[in-house]
Parts: C-alpha cells; sequence; structure tokens
C-alpha cells in the first residue's frame, strides 16, 4: 500500500462528511458510495479492532453511517423488520454457526459474521433505510448512469493504453496479474480502479442497460446536455470492446427481457432465467448435473478457449461440491477449509481446487443454509417487485422503469455468480432498495395520457395564428 493509497482510504471520511453538509442524506450516501465503489484504491486500508477492517467499500459504509449518525439519526427510528429481511439476516449471521459446529469457536463465527454483514449487510441496510421507493431507486439508477458514463472513458484509455490507471494514480496494480491477463483479442480489456476485469465488465454491462432502458422509457432525454441515445450508442460500443463474453450473453438477455417485457407485456424470459438459476442450483447440489452439453454448446458458439476455461471451472466445482457434501448444512467454515487438498510425494499439502464461482464459495463454507440465503437475498426482491407489487405492464413507465432495470441486473448478478466471482457492493445495496420497495405498498403513478394530451393542448395553442384586437 503507497502514501497516495493511503491518503485517499482515510481522506473518504471527511469527504464523506462534506457530502452530507451541502447535500440531502440520500443524495450524500448514494454519490459517496458510488464514487467509493468506482474511484478507490484496491487492497488499502488498515485494521480496526473488534469490527472488520477499514478497507475500500466497508470504508466507504462506516463513512456512510457515521454521516447518518451524526446528520440523519432520526431516519434509524423508520427501519421497521420484514419477513423479507430473513434471507439477509441468515446469510450475515450464518457464519456464527459455520464455525461452532466445525469446532472453530464461538469468537470465529463471529469475526466471519461481521466480516459479510460489512460486505453485505451494511449496503443492504442502507438501501432499506434510503432506497425504498421509487423516487430513490430513480436517483440511484441516474448516478450509476452518470458514472458509468465516466467510467467509459477511462475504459477506453485503458483499452488502448493497457490497464495502468490505478498503477499510475495508487503505484501499484489493482490487480494481483497485473496486466499479464489483460490482453486478449489483439486489445486491453480494461480493469480501471476495480478489483478484476469481470467485475468491470459486470458493471459496465449494467450502466449500458440502465441507458438503455431509460432511454426507451423515455424516463430521461438528455444527461449532461447531451442526447440519451447517443450516449446510449457510446456505452453500447465500448462495453462491447470490453470483450467479456459472458456479460455480453447477459446483455442479450436483458434486452430480450426488455422487448418482451414492453412490447409483448409478459415476463416469460426473466420467469425462465429465475427457473433456471434455481434448477442450475438444485442439480448441482444433487449431484445430477452435467456440463458436457454447456461446454460443447460453449465450443461452438463461442471459441474452444471459452469452453475449455468452462471446462476448467465445471471439473473444479465437482470436486468442490464433494467436498461441501460432506458437511452440507452449514458446511465447511473459514480458512480455506472448503477446498480440496492432497498430499504430494514428499509429505506437502497442496491446494488442488479453484474457486471460480461465488455459489459454491456459498455452499462449502455456509452450507444449504448459507446458500439458500445468499440466492434468496438475490432474487427473492426480484421476484416480489415483478410479480407481487409492479406488473410488467409498468416496467417502462418513467416512474418504473429505474426500479424495473436495477431488478433484472440484480437477477443477472446472480446469474454470473454461478459462474464468476464478481462481488460487488451495489448489488446488495439494489437489493435492500428493492426489498423496502415491495414491502410498502405500490405507488401512485402519473397518468402519462393526461401529460400527452396537456402537452398536445400546448402545442396546438402556440400553433394558432394570433390575431391583434
Amino acid at each position: 500500500m503507497t502514501p497516495q493509497a493511503l491518503f485517499v482510504i482515510i481522506a473518504w471520511l471527511p469527504l464523506t462528511f462534506l457530502l452530507f453538509i451541502y447535500f440531502p442524506p440520500r443524495t450524500a450516501i448514494i454519490t459517496s458510495f458510488v464514487a467509493g465503489l468506482l474511484f478507490q484504491p484496491q487492497g488499502a486500508g488498515f485494521p480496526l479492532p473488534l469490527i472488520p477492517n477499514y478497507e475500500g467499500m466497508v470504508a466507504t459504509c462506516y463513512g456512510i453511517l457515521l454521516g447518518i449518525l451524526f446528520f440523519d439519526f432520526k431516519r434509524l427510528a423508520y427501519f421497521k423488520p420484514s419477513l423479507l429481511d430473513l434471507p439477509m439476516l441468515i446469510w450475515c449471521i450464518c457464519p456464527i454457526f459455520s464455525s461452532v459446529v466445525n469446532d472453530l469457536g464461538f469468537y470465529d463465527g463471529i469475526n466471519n459474521s461481521l466480516t459479510q454483514s460489512a460486505k453485505w449487510g451494511l449496503p443492504y441496510i442502507l438501501g432499506r433505510l434510503y432506497l425504498n421507493n421509487l423516487a430513490g431507486l430513480k436517483e440511484l439508477a441516474l448516478t450509476i448512469l452518470k458514472g458509468g458514463l465516466i467510467y467509459a472513458l477511462l475504459c477506453l484509455y485503458e483499452i488502448r493504453m493497457s490497464p495502468q490507471l490505478h498503477y499510475n494514480i495508487y503505484g501499484y496494480y489493482g490487480h494481483i496479474s497485473g496486466v499479464t491477463q489483460a490482453f486478449r483479442g489483439g486489445s486491453w480489456r480494461p480493469i480501471v480502479f476495480m478489483s478484476h476485469g469481470l467485475v468491470l465488465a459486470m458493471w459496465m454491462m449494467m450502466v449500458t442497460l440502465i441507458a438503455l432502458w431509460l432511454w426507451q422509457s423515455k424516463t430521461v432525454t438528455q444527461i449532461w446536455g447531451l442526447k440519451i441515445q447517443w450516449l446510449v450508442a457510446f456505452l453500447v460500443v465500448t462495453f462491447f470492446l470490453i470483450k467479456s463474453t459472458g456479460t455480453y450473453v447477459y446483455f442479450l438477455v436483458a434486452v430480450a427481457i426488455a422487448v418482451s417485457a414492453k412490447w409483448l407485456r409478459n415476463t416469460i424470459i426473466l420467469l425462465v432465467l429465475i427457473l433456471s438459476i434455481i434448477y442450475y442450483l438444485f442439480l448441482n447440489v444433487t449431484d445430477n448435473f452435467d456440463g458436457t452439453t454447456l461446454i460443447n454448446w460453449s465450443a461452438q458458439n463461442f471459441s474452444s478457449e471459452r469452453a475449455q476455461s468452462l471446462e476448467f471451472r465445471l471439473d473444479n466445482e465437482v470436486k468442490l461440491r464433494a467436498k461441501a457434501q460432506e458437511r452440507p448444512f452449514f458446511g465447511w467454515g473459514g480458512w480455506g477449509r472448503n477446498r480440496v487438498y492432497e498430499e504430494e510425494w514428499d509429505g506437502t499439502i497442496k491446494d488442488t481446487s479453484t474457486t471460480d464461482s461465488y455459489w459454491i464459495i456459498a455452499y462449502g463454507t455456509n452450507g444449504l443454509v448459507g446458500l439458500i440465503s445468499f440466492v434468496l437475498c438475490l432474487l427473492l426482491p426480484v421476484i416480489c417487485f415483478a410479480w407481487w407489487r409492479y406488473p410488467v405492464k409498468t416496467w417502462f413507465h418513467p416512474q418504473v422503469a429505474p426500479s424495473a432495470v436495477l431488478a433484472v441486473s440484480l437477477a443477472l448478478f446472480m446469474v454470473d455468480s454461478l459462474v464468476n466471482v464478481t462481488y460487488n457492493p451495489a448489488f446488495p445495496l439494489i437489493s435492500g432498495g428493492l426489498t423496502g420497495l415491495v414491502i410498502n405498498k405500490p405507488e401512485q403513478l402519473k397518468s402519462l395520457r393526461k401529460k400527452i394530451s396537456k402537452r398536445k393542448t400546448i402545442s396546438k395553442t402556440l400553433a394558432m395564428p394570433h390575431t391583434k384586437n
């Protein structure tokens, strides 16, 4: 960690306080959260006694919590727990049970639970408190879009010059591999200030989807004086230059969901997607999944390189799944006990497994209890939003469109968690916001017909010839 990285991580706390002084609490929270996600240095911070280390987005959440305590303490009194909060609660405390049943001790479980709560619970609570209505989720979507537009320019720079912004500004590479794994297909894959190129690709996929959805719903027509359709084109081009095959598939699925919702007025594609996630996990947990068909499809539709990468991941999941099934309910706990080890000829113990997907980590460390709660944290708000509170006919209403596109993005993050480890605190934040939204009664939507009729009347009045008396 360099002095400039340490300075930025320490300075983030007073910067967050300044935002609370000059802006309303919700705006201060969203701005500091998105800015911290996009520009904070990787691996910078320092340990704190009894609570998770002051680093990365945990540091941002600490600053936000202190801002709330000083400037908006009364908001905490409005929080009312709901049954829909239960999956996140279980996901945050299940490390305690995992440690206890594996004889790692209650203290170890508390530490792991605090770490999980800081990564997942804090963003979720912020979403529940401040993004629990259509206006709050709209502000979040627009801030993500604006941050994404700035990031797109940085992506184009690194695509041309190689991923060196983190090194140039903070003095070290944000990812352990540096730039050795960032060259693909004749150009560089950007990382900017994120932990990995895959995390950035998932982020830019969501940004591009938000821009497209808000354009088609007429939620916004301009940003910073630029027409939204031109910004959509710019983001689409940048996104495809990132060269992340998996996120291309996610984006095409999201576009299909949008087309189905807007013109066919049904949610069949989203429903199939969610059911496919559940079915895939069921087959894996019951040891009935055969990935041969998926590997062959990948080879035929993409490349042999992508098929080999997928085969490697699935082969490792077979080993990790077998290990997880030895402790099916609460998993193996922490300290890498969920991984597969073999003894070498000289007596040394070697880790022979690679954990490339979030779901297998959740299953191996926290068992079925952790896996089910993890999946429900991400999918239950989407299900409640789509089939309980806001039917598909409202998804392209300007008031509802930002929430709808964030719900679709959350479902796609769950898909990505089946094959990658691309943790991003924006998604538990979205989960909390959507949960708070669906707990409340549906908001009354303004009639678009009245607005259109009023505009036409004004246009006709202005077009009428004026006569002098």
